[in-house]
């Protein structure tokens, strides 16, 4: 089986004391749980349960899939083989020590596993239960600044302190991502990333001097190649503007606090190229990467990727090793194995001392959104082998991988709580029912994190 052939220690850069000393306090608490998952079965039924919970709304907009007469990218060539067009990557910088005279970039010593929930206004003390019971040591919690922020400048924190608290209470590692502006912040009026760099800089900074000790990581937005995203429009100019927004958060949050990780937020994995619908990941961030030859490479600690999935199993890769499932296969943005792709770009563009961090993924079941019908080839039987296959697979075969957000823990609880339908396609990725009751998938987690950790 073919994989990327860039393989750096997981050990080559030193974590800041602190952060050890907070992931060994999670994992000695962790030894003292009982595992008690159950054997995994084969995969083989294909055909999903009927189930009465879902989630909120959000994510892909419709007509996020090609259609007719949008263009689509040409899969790269196969791994392992030098794209003629590409040149010779270049030698990665030295190492050298960052802000607060900590290695630069900072990174994780060994795979790290978190889950993507939401603890706004739900009971938040179940959710971190639950999470921590799945093995799980990082949680991720988005936010978005226009609900913070007002038009005065002045922040209101709100129901975010109580939720910062409750996950440092638990003994979990905290992730918060920045998402959605201020309208008087975007050129149209709309929630996309800010004209000028500096006022999403001020808010990351105020952010990170606020819950100082308490946050761990900091996402610098999210699929912001989708137009939905950015405001409702990507142009070509959108990953260098983005470049520069990321430059002065990591400089604002760096000066508070050198020890938070900043991550560069994960494009969502596709292969349209419509302006009012997406840019492929693989051109956005080749344009990331080569703004301003390289200015990103000073910038960031981890870049975030979102691999596809679709009902494809997780180690096969269009076109060397197609999945059998019905529609979702003829591009390798639906493939779980993608983040090799954009793994590549990386190192091709001399962005190979970053790790990755997998910020999304997961298998959808059963659900009624539009684009979202090959959940209906996943059992939870099969999301559950599917997951930790790929958890597996990472933990073999991406040395440059240092923590994976599995979507989602609590969305079917959050869709129940606002009777909303209980079969909207977010729900159908949680690894719990409404009621809170484990899926499948909850215990085969639970299993394979406890396996890996035995290994590392």
């Amino acid at each position: 089986m073919k994989h990327i052939h860039f393989q750096p220690s997981r050990c080559w850069v030193l974590l800041p004391l602190l952060l050890i000393l907070l992931i060994l306090t999670g994992c000695a608490a962790q030894e003292s749980m009982a595992v008690s998952a159950p054997t995994l079965v084969p995969t083989a039924q294909v055909l999903a349960t009927a189930e009465s919970e879902g989630p909120l709304n959000l994510h892909v907009p419709p007509g996020f899939f090609p259609a007719s007469g949008v263009e689509v990218a040409a899969p790269l060539p196969p791994l392992g083989e030098l794209d003629p067009a590409v040149a010779l990557p270049p030698p990665l910088p030295p190492l050298r020590d960052g802000p607060g005279g900590l290695p630069y970039p900072l990174a994780l010593p060994q795979l790290n596993f978190g889950v993507v929930g939401h603890l706004y206004y739900t009971d938040r003390a179940t959710a971190l239960s639950r999470a921590r019971e799945a093995g799980f040591r990082w949680f991720r919690q988005q936010i978005h600044w226009r609900d913070i922020e007002d038009e005065s400048g002045a922040f209101f924190w709100g129901e975010l302190d109580a939720i910062v608290a409750d996950v440092h209470a638990s003994g979990m590692l905290l992730m918060l991502n920045i998402t959605r502006s201020p309208a008087w912040y975007t050129a149209n009026g709309a929630d996309g990333l800010p004209s000028d760099p500096a006022t999403l800089a001020r808010f990351s900074g105020a952010l990170a001097e606020r819950y100082r000790g308490r946050v761990h990581a900091i996402l610098i937005w999210n699929e912001q190649n989708l137009a939905y995203e950015n405001g409702g429009r990507i142009d070509p100019e959108d990953p260098g503007h983005f470049v520069e927004i990321m430059a002065a958060c990591y400089q604002a949050i760096k000066a508070v606090d050198p020890s938070i990780l900043v991550v560069v937020g994960a494009p969502a994995s596709t292969a349209t190229n419509h302006p009012e619908i997406a840019m492929d990941s693989i051109s956005y961030l080749r344009a990331m990467y080569t703004y301003r030859d390289g200015m990103l490479r000073d910038y960031f600690d981890i870049q975030a990727l979102h691999p596809g999935g679709s009902a494809n199993p997780p180690e096969t890769l269009y076109p060397d090793q197609p999945s059998n499932a019905q529609g979702w296969t003829d591009h390798p943005s639906f493939y779980f194995r993608h983040v090799e792709n954009q793994r590549r770009v990386m190192e091709e563009t001399g962005m190979g001392a970053h790790q990755v961090w997998i910020t999304e993924f997961g298998w959808a079941t059963a659900n009624n959104t539009p684009g979202y019908e090959f959940g209906h080839q996943i059992s939870f039987e099969t999301q559950r082998d599917y997951i930790v296959g790929a958890i597996w697979y990472t933990f073999e075969h991406y040395p440059w991988v240092s923590n994976m957000f599995l979507w989602n823990l609590n969305f079917t609880v959050l869709q129940r709580e606002a009777g909303r339908d209980p079969r909207h396609e977010q729900g159908s990725f949680s690894i719990v029912n409404a009621d809170w009751s484990p899926r499948p998938a909850f215990w085969g987690i639970q299993q394979a994190i406890a396996q890996v950790r035995e290994r590392q």
